[in-house]
């Protein structure tokens, strides 16, 4: 096994040596080795790829689609995110000149914010949030600017954003907005998005707006800001979540043509294109699967509630979810310990995973993530064991 010469050791992106790996990553690895652990960390849907997105995938091998192809994926995968968007937003976007196919919207993410922000910009993010935002904005050299939104039902107030605005003046490019939100579940309404579009387009800055979990909203109407700010607005979702098709990796961007000549760049230095057959699949979905979401969404709705209920009954405060599949529950007052601690002793003690509410930034401390993206036999045990822990402790 070669170990680097002690001479070359020092030669690294300073940005990429100094951020830490992911948060929910590291912590879900850490703790899967305990015998017999449930976990619920992991943010991905047990939900199989419908058969017709699959079979559009093996159709395109059998049929030799096995070239590059275009940079900014396939016209049919393009043209079906055109047509989904305008149905979904109100917005055309021209599928060859508005719209790029990524690897997952995790690329997205990475090349839109790497396409916009140079050394000493800024940007904003409504905390909690997903934490891959955090090391990408630093490896584009970039300053985060966190808004703790814990105070205000993890929703970012106008106020707030005016005054974070007023205080950074025009280094701030960007504001990320992901609703429904990872790890809350909160969902922004229409009249929330409004104030927000109102003051941003004022500025000279971009909103990036990731709507990954847009088709998985419970009782209440999605509403997208690039229907009232569009030429501000770089739209980000995928197939992930919706499609259950996470190790498909298809994801997108939509934006004006200007952003989105730029960002093509990036995106083609970074993946060339991407896989033939992970587009097929998609293409079909988006054309002839727009309803599949919607078994999933009324199953995860019913896991939404019974853990909800199960949460409540054991005396937890919860940010009571309106999409995603996250349940944000806040630690007991009676238990003295971090979030870090107080998951590390339920999944070594009572063998539950959950994610650390710290790993998502200023005002996640004190929380515990739970995804309910898993088997209904596994969230009942996890239930169990975790209200059997909590009585034991209060003894």
């Amino acid at each position: 096994m070669p170990q680097l010469d002690s001479k070359i050791s020092g030669i690294v992106n300073k940005n990429v040596a100094s951020v830490a790996p992911s948060g929910i990553r590291e912590f879900d690895q850490e703790i899967s080795s305990v015998p017999g652990i449930v976990k619920l960390t992991i943010g991905e849907p047990d939900f199989d790829v419908p058969e017709h997105a699959k079979q559009a995938a093996i159709e395109s091998i059998k049929e030799n689609k096995s070239h590059y192809s275009a940079q900014k994926g396939i016209i049919e995968l393009r043209e079906g995110i055109s047509n989904y968007l305008q149905k979904r937003t109100g917005v055309y976007y021209d599928p060859e000149s508005e719209v790029i196919v990524t690897v997952g919207a995790t690329e997205a993410i990475y090349s839109a914010l790497t396409t916009i922000l140079n050394p000493g910009d800024k940007v904003i993010v409504p905390t909690p949030a997903f934490a891959l935002y955090f090391p990408i904005i630093k490896v584009a050299g970039a300053e985060l600017i966190p808004i703790d939104t814990s105070d205000d039902g993890f929703v970012l107030t106008p106020e707030k954003l005016q005054a974070a605005l007023d205080e950074n003046g025009d280094q701030v490019k960007a504001i990320i907005l992901n609703y429904p939100t990872n790890p809350t579940g909160v969902e922004y309404s229409e009249a929330q998005l409004k104030a927000l579009a109102d003051i941003i387009s004022q500025h000279k800055m971009y909103v990036l707006a990731d709507e990954i979990y847009c088709e998985l909203t419970y009782g209440v109407e999605h509403h997208s800001i690039a229907s009232m700010i569009p030429e501000q607005t770089i739209l980000i979702n995928g197939l992930s979540k919706s499609h259950a098709m996470t190790g498909y990796r298809i994801g997108y961007l939509a934006a004006p043509k200007d952003f989105i000549t730029n960002a093509s760049k990036m995106h083609a230095f970074v993946v060339t294109a991407p896989s033939n057959p992970a587009q097929y699949a998609a293409a079909e979905a988006l054309k002839n699967g727009l309803d599949d979401p919607i078994p999933m969404r009324a199953t995860y709705e019913k896991r939404r509630d019974y853990i909800a209920d199960r949460l409540k009954q054991m005396g937890m405060q919860i940010a009571f979810p309106q999409g995603a599949f996250y349940i944000f529950a806040k630690i007991p007052g009676t238990i003295n310990e971090t979030s870090v601690e107080f998951a590390t002793k339920l999944a070594k003690e009572a063998k539950v995973g959950v994610t650390p509410g710290s790993a998502f930034g200023p005002g996640g401390e004190g929380w515990i993530r739970m995804s309910y993206a898993a088997a209904d036999e596994d969230i009942k045990l996890a239930m169990d064991r975790m209200n059997q822990y909590l009585l034991e402790l209060a003894e």
